[in-house]
């Protein structure tokens, strides 16, 4: 394989690591918003707090959730940076200035809530 066409994989591959990195971060932070917003509405109805209980139950599950799956994303990232030291082409490769891994402006996906 061309030189080229492993570096453009292996952007393309460090690329998607990043997208789908900055995409667990944005959804914590929406659960985030999210909570917030139902705290706000529940303390404007004036209503119990069991009424809403169920609700941030399942939200605190979303965001167990979330930060479970991040751990094993960080170790895909670590290790995708150290197996670059062992792919011929790849070894003196940096992306971007001086960053081992893509920029964050280039690496960037659509992240939709579904109720």
């Amino acid at each position: 394989m061309p030189k080229q066409q492993i570096e453009t994989a292996a952007f393309e591959a460090a690329t998607q690591v990043r997208a789908v990195e900055d995409s667990i971060h944005a959804a914590l932070s929406e659960v985030a918003e999210l909570q917030a917003r139902i705290m706000r509405v529940n303390s404007v109805a004036r209503v119990g707090f069991g009424t809403v209980h169920p609700v941030l139950q399942e939200l605190a599950a979303a965001v167990t959730g979330l930060v479970e799956a991040r751990g094993p994303v960080v170790g895909c990232h670590t290790a995708l940076a150290e197996a670059k030291g062992k792919v011929p082409g790849l070894r003196t490769v940096s992306f971007g200035e001086g960053s081992e891994c893509p920029d964050q402006k280039t690496a960037f996906a659509d992240l939709r809530i579904v109720a």
